[in-house]
């Protein structure tokens, strides 16, 4: 599959957009942090080195990861697998509620995580109401085990849809091939199963570990001034310290790891593409067929809602009964208010419009370079092969790279010319556009991929130009692909928060900025806007995925 003679310009424009928006701030990081004022400087390194408290942001952050990591495996597994073999009612929606944390701002997660478990949350509003307490029983704000639960919360979909398509297609006649033989059910499943699934389960678990390494959100609110993680270190030296150095040394540090994370997952990915002869999911799933296959899927079930559905539903509930009376929708209203007067503090609402502005530029352009990106991926010959490995990878690049640490780099790069657009309201959209591109280019691959070259050659053969096999051809065959991924697109950028806070301009927040605002200012007023923001950011995401779910190019995509 490729684009036109004549358009063959058009791939420069997404190598053009990385080198400028993605590889120059970063090499510009990587000056500030070796050649700081132009001369040769490794203080921040040394600082690394012999302060204890860096050494231990560097170590709480690899090993929380790691812990996260194992805790969405034992949550993830059993869900991809009940995902993967049977059909029930209400299958669409649950996948559905169960990837809205994936797409929402880490801001939002940290609200529902203190709607459902915070001192005044519903868990501890409904104990003390039953056991007539009176204090709360439960108090995992700020203490590990909610930053690992809320990894797990934010994380598990990602096993769930890698693992799950994955084994979903997964010829099931390998087992019975395995039985026949005289291997017993867990033979089959440690002889067979499992070595074909490793490599999916390898690739998801390097996604959540470095999902869980680049934690900005969930650490910011749910850990408190206890902990830090790398990421949070830079946005604490860069923003409250405005010590540069060091944290773009920081930044380094980060992308070094970030970089090899990365480098295994590519390749474990392109070990899940290998031909293994698939078969269509619906040859696969069935409803359960027995009291034991029943008891399954409620389990799993009633696992994912406690986990993944209760701070959601938690976070709705609360938004309209926070404090006493009735039921309402005053919180909602009171996004309108611009309470304190003040020309930086805009009516929330405005935000809503903001970032709605911001995502729908981000989706143009990210879909426009996407499209572009995918033809040049799936171009035929063998030096479009070669070159498609290689570029393949880079383009994945910005999805395995920190917000903070992008934003970081667009502060530091982008203040002066060539590129001095520090001031400009285009850097938070150019931003997004980075962070969404990897999902867009991932989205159309399929798509573009099942294209049958012989509709081309007979288009061209009937006397279609080029440009009309493209218009006439490809883009009714992946329309759906396009769909998909601008959703995609759209939902990352609405809930994009790390590079957002870094970026911003005060009269212009977004929602997830406002959020965070109102989580950090007194009064129940504030805290009922961020809940009733958080719902609506909510609401959109789940539209958005069930829009996903409905148009999704066949059963296997490549997230």
């Amino acid at each position: 599959m490729y684009l036109p003679r004549a358009w063959r310009a058009l791939y420069l424009l997404p190598l053009a957009f990385m080198a400028a928006f993605y590889f120059y701030p970063l090499l510009s990081i990587l000056q500030l942090s070796l050649l700081p004022g132009g001369q040769p400087d490794l203080s921040g390194f040394r600082a690394l080195v012999e302060r204890p408290y860096l050494r231990g942001v560097v170590w709480f952050t690899v090993w929380q990861a790691a812990v996260s990591t194992l805790l969405t495996l034992l949550l993830g597994l059993p869900a991809a697998y009940i995902f993967a073999h049977f059909e029930f009612p209400g299958k669409g929606l649950l996948r559905a509620l169960t990837t809205i944390p994936f797409v929402m701002p880490t801001v939002v997660v940290g609200a529902a995580f203190t709607t459902l478990l915070g001192p005044r949350g519903v868990v501890n509003d409904l104990l003390q109401a039953a056991l007539g307490l009176d204090r709360p029983p439960v108090n995992l704000l700020y203490t590990l085990w909610i930053i690992l639960l809320a990894h797990v919360f934010y994380n598990a979909t990602v096993v769930v849809r890698i693992v799950g398509d994955f084994w979903a297609n997964l010829d099931p006649r390998l087992g019975e091939a395995a039985a026949v033989l005289g291997a017993d059910r867990w033979r089959v499943l440690r002889e067979v199963t499992l070595p074909l699934l490793l490599p999916p389960i390898a690739a998801s678990s390097l996604l959540v570990f470095l999902f869980c390494f680049t934690s900005f959100g969930v650490i910011l609110i749910l850990g408190g001034p206890r902990f830090s993680t790398l990421e949070v270190e830079i946005y604490r030296q860069a923003v409250n310290y405005f010590n540069l150095p060091l944290a773009a040394v920081l930044s380094l540090v980060q992308l070094v790891i970030t970089f090899a994370v990365m480098a295994a997952y590519t390749r474990l990915q392109a070990r899940t593409s290998l031909p293994l002869n698939l078969r269509p999911r619906s040859s696969i799933a069935h409803r359960p067929a027995n009291a034991r296959e029943w008891l399954a899927v409620g389990a799993v079930i009633t696992l994912l809602t406690a986990v993944l559905v209760a701070p959601l539903a938690a976070l709705a509930v609360r938004s309209v009964t926070l404090g006493e009376g009735p039921p309402s929708l005053r919180f909602y209203q009171a996004l309108t208010v611009n309470r304190s007067q003040d020309i930086f503090f805009v009516p929330p609402v405005l935000a809503i419009r903001n970032s709605l502005v911001f995502s729908a530029a981000a989706t143009v352009l990210s879909l426009a370079l996407g499209l572009i990106s995918a033809y040049l991926l799936t171009a035929p010959g063998r030096a479009a092969g070669r070159l498609a490995r290689w570029l393949d990878p880079i383009l994945l690049l910005p999805l395995g790279t920190s917000a903070v640490t992008l934003g970081f780099g667009y502060i530091v790069a982008l203040g002066r010319p060539p590129l001095n657009l520090r001031t400009s309201l285009a850097l938070v959209p150019l931003a997004y556009t980075l962070i969404a591109m990897p999902f867009v280019v991932r989205t159309l691959l399929p798509a573009l991929r099942r294209l049958d070259p012989g509709l081309r050659e007979a288009a061209a053969t009937l006397g279609a130009s080029p440009t009309q096999v493209v218009r006439e051809v490809d883009l009714p065959l992946i329309w759906r692909g396009l769909l998909v991924a601008a959703v995609f697109a759209f939902t990352i950028s609405l809930g994009e928060f790390g590079a957002t806070l870094l970026l911003y301009r005060p009269a212009y927040p977004t929602m997830s900025v406002v959020i965070y605002r109102a989580l950090g200012q007194p009064g129940l007023v504030n805290y009922g806007q961020a809940l009733a923001m958080s719902t609506l950011l909510m609401l959109v995401c789940l539209g958005s995925l069930l829009a996903i779910e409905r148009f999704r190019v066949g059963g296997q995509g490549e997230f």
